[in-house]
């Protein structure tokens, strides 16, 4: 007797092994007509794999929705493009189609370039073969003569993919039957059950990649697809797409002459007076919440000698990414990090456990190498700023510090209305520093801290920083687009290879534990973020012009300046309009500016002492007098308000 417990705990009895499909099929016909995959003690299994013993079985739908279900999907779907492409363009060499965030690649060796205008032929192509509905068939051969297959076949990309497997047996998918000589693949699967079960795909573009990242070999073709699971949830990522297109922080930065790039320091930003008044909103709304938190602020140099990179691990580590130059011939780094001068600082006079936790920050400019073909705006740089803070507590300090760290996040994001945060606990790399106890140790702290605060996360397995484990916070933006802004790192390794101590109770030295921290993380990149996330219309403690001052005639204009002045005094960031426009020019240029407020004047508000006040996003105009729009103005930036709150008509 097999027993098959489902996700509800009840249980399925059954007399002999069964399949996956076959445990669908008892539980319900219309299950079974759904069903993708089957969960088999949390191992994603097809549908046809045989349960041969005592397990618990989870059926994935496409109406399930799940993360799961979703790359199932466009797995499945890279290989019905791989089979699509491969009918069109007989002489393809496929190496291989993995998913990847929203969507899958397949990278290709054909001499033929494709381009865009290919990608109807090849989605025709494509809907061809679901249609078909043919079964997505499985089969395993002993790794000797699967490699004695491949080599007959003389794709030498599959021979290296099959040589870098680790099994005694390879797998293979047949999208049809074994018999009919149809398309076939080297996968590990799994796969829907059938072409069919893909309903809803698109292609989006195409780029070339060297195979395994290696430039000396050949450049291959990336044919980037996407696929949900209705068109309906197609069409509203590719309007999503559509919408970040318009919200492009590099096309904006331009239009509201934020900052530029200069072909003179590729990925070296140049912010213009206008990004450097956000720029500088961010620092003073970061400083406020970290003098709150009790953090003391340092700063530390941008070049140390190359000894300490070597004592600390990145050299080990991070090298690659470094910037290396001689001073009086000796070996100089320019910083990737901020933490081994933070660990200087600490260093440079002895400390008792009556002085911990310290919190030392530091908003420290760190330079790292990234190849020329990565660089994208604000997003990815090879200068950037980092709101790094290092803390030195004792072991029994730590659970404390993370959940107070973990406070400080979220409240920092939710000044910026992103408040859809998703927490990714991230364990030991394999290229990493200290010893496995230590990990555990650290990566264990974590877990007492995230489940002292009662906060939901996942797992992220080898992806910790080199020198410990993490705590990633993944925000979504207005689009629903995931970024990955702060992160919690605690490190045992690094107070030991640098020496760090304080005297304990006992009098004895012992050594601190050290949390790596950053909240918005590089803060070119969240500018970049948050550029497109108000769609350059910011929130009006962040606009750099905060009022245009619109007279409607020349006639206006020594109220227009006496208007000025009194909002200027004030605090308020205000401008005049004084062009020889009409005044509907003056309000359409505003428009283009995303300006928060347009105060247009003219003789009846000259002689009422008021402004006519159009407010962004709103059809509705009102009439205050001046110091009631500027005291209201003021609230809304000491308020760090989100939302434009001066609505309606008004008595005056």
């Amino acid at each position: 007797m097999i027993k098959i417990t489902l996700p509800d705990n009840s249980v399925l009895d059954f007399d002999s092994p069964v399949t996956g499909l076959q445990t669908a099929e008892r539980i319900g016909s219309r299950l079974a007509q759904d069903a993708l995959a089957v969960r088999v003690d949390g191992r994603l299994c097809d549908l046809t794999t045989t349960i041969d013993r005592d397990v618990r079985v989870e059926i994935l739908t496409s109406k399930s929705d799940t993360d799961a279900s979703l790359e199932l999907i466009r797995h499945s779907c890279a290989h019905i493009m791989a089979e699509a492409i491969c009918n069109l363009f007989p002489d393809t060499k496929l190496v291989y189609g993995p998913t990847v965030e929203n969507g899958f690649y397949y990278d290709i060796d054909l001499d033929k370039p494709i381009t865009p205008d290919d990608f109807s032929a090849i989605e025709k192509e494509m809907e061809r073969i679901v249609a078909s509905d043919k079964p997505f068939v499985r089969y395993e051969l002993p790794r000797d003569e699967a490699m004695k297959k491949l080599q007959a076949e003389g794709n030498r990309y599959k021979i290296d993919n099959a040589q870098r497997a680790e099994s005694d047996t390879l797998s293979f998918y047949v999208t049809g039957s074994r018999e009919n000589n149809s398309f076939e693949d080297l996968c590990l699967g799994p796969h829907v059950p059938g072409t069919g079960h893909v309903k809803a795909f698109k292609l989006m573009s195409v780029a070339g990649a060297y195979f395994h990242g290696d430039s000396s070999e050949k450049m291959l073709q990336r044919i980037y697809g996407t696929a949900f699971t209705t068109r309906k949830k197609l069409n509203v990522y590719l309007h999503q797409l559509e919408e970040a297109k318009k919200r492009d922080h590099r096309l904006i930065g331009k239009q509201l002459d934020l900052f530029h790039f200069d072909e003179n320091g590729p990925g070296f930003p140049f912010l213009h007076p206008k990004g450097m008044i956000i720029w500088n909103e961010l620092l003073k709304f970061w400083h406020e919440l970290h003098n709150r938190a009790g953090y003391q602020e340092i700063r530390t140099p941008i070049i140390l000698n190359e000894k300490l990179w070597h004592q600390s691990g990145h050299w080990d580590n991070y090298k690659e990414n470094m910037y290396f130059t001689d001073i009086d011939e000796v070996r100089y780094a320019i910083k990737p990090m901020n933490c081994p001068g933070g660990c200087l600082v600490y260093k440079s006079r002895p400390h008792s456990y009556r002085e911990l936790p310290m919190r030392i920050a530091e908003l420290g400019i760190v330079h790292r190498h990234e190849a020329s073909g990565v660089l994208h705006g604000l997003m990815r740089l090879r200068q950037f700023t980092q709101d790094d803070a290092h803390i030195y507590c004792t072991p029994e300090q730590i659970e404390q510090e993370v959940i107070d760290v973990i406070d400080l996040i979220f409240n920092t994001y939710e000044a910026f209305g992103l408040t859809d945060c998703r927490l990714e606990l991230s364990t030991m790399p394999e290229k990493h520093i200290g010893s496995e106890q230590m990990w555990d140790k650290a990566t264990n702290a974590l877990k007492d801290a995230l489940a002292a605060k009662g906060v939901k996360y996942s797992i992220n397995p080898g992806d910790g920083a080199f020198y410990g484990p993490k705590i990633d916070f993944h925000i979504r933006d207005c689009l629903q687009r995931s970024w990955q802004l702060g992160t919690i790192q605690l490190d045992f390794s690094m107070p030991e290879r640098l020496d760090l101590n304080y005297i304990d109770r006992d009098n004895t030295e012992k050594r601190p534990v050290m949390i790596h921290r950053v909240v918005l993380g590089a803060m070119e990149r969240f500018l970049g973020i948050i550029i497109e996330h108000y769609a350059g219309a910011f929130p009006l403690w962040l606009a750099p012009e905060q009022a245009r001052i619109l007279p409607i005639s020349e006639k206006s204009a020594e109220y227009a300046k006496s208007v000025f002045n009194r909002l200027q005094k004030t605090g308020l960031r205000c401008i005049i309009d004084a062009a020889d426009d009409k005044i509907n020019a003056k309000i359409k240029r505003g428009h283009s500016q995303r300006l928060p407020y347009m105060l247009v004047v003219g003789p009846q508000e000259q002689q009422n002492d008021t402004v006519n006040v159009r407010i962004r996003g709103q059809k509705e105009q009102c009439v205050v007098k001046v110091d009631q729009f500027a005291d209201h103005a003021k609230q809304e930036v000491a308020e760090r308000s989100l939302h434009l709150t001066l609505t309606g008509s008004r008595d005056v």
